[in-house]
């Protein structure tokens, strides 16, 4: 029980405080003329003041609570490390079994795991969580059980007790570890990209100079250096492919390190072309000629030579020699010398003239058969008997002439072929696009037909010939589609997807396994052109191999979704077919920094005057402080004692009723005009 004199005013204090100089000034002037009556009139304002404050005596009925003690206990990933969860777990039962065996006090154990996705420790979101939960007026201190390394001291709020750190780890413990400083998301295919790494030791690590790199490219065959420790080392890379290249480097394990989870970095790269350059053979001059050279002149990462025949050998007219052309075609040059810096060769209705001798065409057959890629364009000359079909050529051209030219309208369609495949998949609704007006027919000896025409003879023809591809397009009049007849089509992004085909952009591929990772989950992607498509066997980076079926989403594309158990590099495999994948960093937050620390922690716990203690050392001797006096020292921690209570009942009894404000007021005011009259 305990009381308290409050009071509760009529009028804000102010008013009050007013009201009291006018009496006190009321009772002076009484005095300065010598009235009688001015010790009764100054007790009666008083008691009137007095009556306004409405004092009372108030009397409680509490009920003593207990102190609470935060008992935070780190079971995050760099925990597991060496002995740390055994001590970890060994320190906790003890305090929680000394501090349960204190007077008026609670343990409150919060167990901090990692964050989702890749967020570390987050030891500051999981105790205000816990905070929110409990009266603050009632925590005597915060005991974190940890080593240190928290990752989201951002969020750390005021505390309103003092908060301890009781680290584990030893004093020998060591760590090796590789970082990636410098690696683009995109280089250039054939230049190389340097990439910036450094290994460094922290911790009682052993006198070490240098140490072994290994180097692989989608989980091929490692590359091994000699690198120094602690330096910035930079290694060019030339990327191998287009499309995404995973890189791995990795430091062997040292005995003794705590860990070699950080020895690993994973770095996915995407292989870019620099420019694509274009040979462009224009035979006789039509209105889709321009159309090919506007589109390609449109594109600035394209390099484009165009070659165009105005005027065959066999035209005779007279006109001198002289003024034919200022500067010979470098034909020999494009043709033998330089054809291999093309990465593609367009022939757009041209037709063997002799401009071309046979050596040349020659020379474009074998530079498809060595990886390049070629594609006809052909109008009524490839049905001729100058045709390019009856020429070289003809080893690498997929359909051969009927000699039959179609002149009628027609709107093209996708094949049940061209409709798994990426080049012609989606390219918007058939039934809107505008017709063509001339067919040649042709042949298939091999290749996929993905485009048809008049009759359903093929249109499209897309073929492999040795490492190079050839396309064939059976019409020279996909210039209307651009001129927007008859409503038009996609022609320009059926052009650009046959470009990026045969340059064997891995998006583009027909037959072709991949995956996209996000987090922990990968989705599994098969692209094929047959009905079904087979199983995967996903083998994880500790060697465990998982087979799974994948489920047709579209048609020609096959997807199934994975959960990756850890994080590190996968393998796919379908039959020929393989890729890799990376999952997460190769280094999780938790084992950037493995070495215990108070350093992070200490902003927080020196804000209240706690301490920093290492778990080697024993378990600290637990006392009481006053608040805001130091709250740890040699050997021990100190909590807070709050003294909180529970108010259980609460009487109150008025020091001045009304009647007694009455009477004595009265009976002043009445006694002062009295003794004034006896006077």
């Amino acid at each position: 029980m305990t009381g308290t004199l409050i009071f509760d005013p009529m009028l804000p204090w102010p008013v009050l405080a007013g009201v009291g100089l006018l009496v006190l000034f009321a009772a002076g002037l009484a005095l300065w003329r010598g009235l009688s009556g001015w010790g009764p009139r100054l007790l009666g304002g008083l008691v009137v003041l007095a009556a306004l404050a409405q004092p009372a005596y108030q009397e409680e009925d509490r009920a003593p609570l207990t102190d609470i003690v935060m008992l935070v206990e780190d079971q995050s990933a760099s925990q597991q490390l060496d002995d740390r969860a055994e001590v970890t777990a060994q320190a906790a039962e003890t305090l929680e079994a000394q501090l349960s065996a204190r007077d008026n006090t609670e343990v409150r154990r919060v167990r901090v795991g990692d964050g989702e996705g890749d967020l570390g420790t987050q030891m500051m979101t999981t105790l205000n969580s816990a905070l929110a939960e409990e009266p603050r007026g009632r925590i005597a201190g915060v005991i974190a059980l940890s080593d240190g390394r928290v990752h989201d001291m951002a969020r750390a709020t005021q505390l309103p007790a003092p908060m301890h750190l009781l680290m584990t780890g030893h004093d020998d413990d060591w760590d090796r570890r590789l970082i990636v400083s410098n690696a683009p998301a995109f280089a250039i295919l054939g230049e190389p990209v340097t990439l910036t790494l450094r290994v460094e030791d922290s911790g009682a690590a052993p006198e070490a100079a240098r140490t072994p790199l290994h180097v692989s490219v989608d989980g091929g065959e490692p590359m091994e250096f000699d690198v120094p420790l602690g330096e910035d080392i930079e290694i060019p890379v030339t990327l191998p492919h287009g499309g995404r290249n995973v890189l791995q480097f990795t430091v062997p394990e040292a005995e003794g390190e705590l860990t070699g989870r950080n020895n690993t970095a994973l770095i996915q790269i995407n292989g870019v072309r620099d420019r694509l350059r274009v040979l462009l053979v224009s035979g006789e001059p039509h209105p889709g000629g321009r159309t090919w050279r506007n589109l390609l002149k449109s594109d600035s990462s394209v390099d484009l030579v165009h070659f165009t025949i105005l005027r065959p050998p066999e035209k005779q007219d007279g006109v001198p020699v002289r003024e034919l052309s200022l500067i010979a075609f470098p034909t020999r040059e494009l043709f033998l010398e330089k054809i291999d810096d093309f990465d593609l060769i367009i022939f757009d209705r041209y037709k063997r003239r002799g401009i071309l001798p046979a050596i040349y065409l020659d020379n474009v057959a074998r530079y498809v058969e060595e990886g390049g890629a070629v594609l006809i364009a052909s109008g009524p000359d490839f049905a001729s008997a100058d045709s390019l079909y009856r020429s070289p050529l003809s080893e690498v051209v997929p359909a051969a002439p009927t000699a039959r030219v179609i002149e009628q309208g027609y709107a093209p369609r996708v094949t049940e072929q061209g409709a798994r495949h990426p080049v012609t998949v989606g390219l918007g609704d058939p039934e809107t696009w505008g017709r063509w007006l001339r067919q040649i027919e042709v042949e298939p000896e091999r290749g996929d037909i993905l485009m048809s025409g008049v009759e359903d003879r093929p249109l499209l023809v897309l073929d492999r010939v040795g490492e190079g591809r050839v396309a064939l397009l059976a019409s020279d009049h996909a210039w209307l589609w651009s001129r927007g007849f008859e409503g038009g089509g996609p022609q320009l992004e059926l052009l650009r997807r046959l470009a990026h085909w045969m340059m064997k952009e891995p998006e583009l591929e027909e037959e072709t396994l991949y995956a996209e990772a996000s987090g922990q989950t990968m989705r599994i992607i098969r692209r094929t052109l047959d009905e079904a498509a087979g199983p995967v066997t996903v083998t994880g980076p500790d060697g465990a191999e998982v087979v799974l079926e994948l489920e047709e989403v579209s048609p020609g594309r096959f997807e199934a979704v994975y959960e990756g158990p850890e994080i590190g590099l996968y393998r796919l495999r379908d039959g020929d077919l393989e890729s890799v994948i990376g999952l997460g960093p190769a280094a999780p937050k938790e084992f950037e920094q493995t070495i215990a620390t108070g350093a992070v922690l200490a902003p927080q716990i020196d804000s209240l005057r706690g301490g920093v203690m290492p778990l080697d050392d024993g378990l600290p001797r637990i006392r009481n402080v006053r608040e805001g006096r130091p709250a740890a020292g040699r050997g021990w921690i100190g909590l807070t004692p709050r003294g909180a209570f529970e108010t259980r009942d609460v009487t109150q009894v008025a020091l001045l009723p009304p009647w007694l404000v009455l009477l004595l007021a009265s009976g002043l005011i009445v006694g002062a005009w009295l003794r004034e009259g006896r006077r």
